[in-house]
């Protein structure tokens, strides 16, 4: 079976994507709420070079449920991540993050989507929104390539205990 080298593949992992994020508004079964708010997918485009504009746009009505499809998010990908983008990969069900303000009167407004679990917890963390969404196969595969070449797995070393039963037969101090 015929395998690239590794470093071949680096040329042909793109740098980064460009990332269009469908939002849901549905009535709230909450008292205290009348709209719902949820990220319900992610779609991914190669990144032609262009600055992308942000845009949102209504893409779909049923009844009281509109889809908006919040476009212009760069996803980049950064060596530094690759231990949170490796266990994204290795978890039940991967994910893209997305991350949004609260508007002030409950919408969200996305700002940024990620592929790191560590960003996403310290994003909520700082009260931001984090939603978490099905993370498309050409994401999937990208980020996996790009772990591939920048990951390296921490080897678990064993740690040794000091014998403290032979300082003390030899009238030393117990540590």
């Amino acid at each position: 079976m015929f395998q690239e080298p590794v470093e071949d593949l680096d040329a042909k992992v793109p740098a980064e994507f460009l990332i269009s994020v469908i939002m849901q508004s549905a009535p709230s079964n909450n008292p205290w709420l009348d709209t719902s708010w949820e990220a319900v997918g992610v779609t991914a485009q190669l990144w032609d070079g262009a600055i992308p504009k942000r845009q949102v746009s209504l893409i779909h009505e049923q009844e009281e449920t509109k889809q908006y499809l919040n476009s212009g998010f760069r996803l980049q990908l950064y060596a530094d991540e690759c231990e949170s983008y490796y266990q994204n990969l290795c978890s039940p069900s991967p994910s893209c993050f997305v991350i949004a303000h609260d508007k002030g009167d409950g919408s969200p407004i996305p700002f940024l989507v990620s592929l790191s679990f560590d960003a996403a917890n310290a994003y909520q963390e700082g009260d931001e929104i984090v939603y978490a969404v099905a993370m498309p196969p050409e994401l999937y595969r990208w980020c996996e390539l790009f772990v591939l070449n920048h990951y390296v797995p921490e080897q678990k070393k064993k740690r040794r205990l000091k014998d403290w039963r032979k300082k003390a037969a030899d009238g030393g101090e117990r540590a």
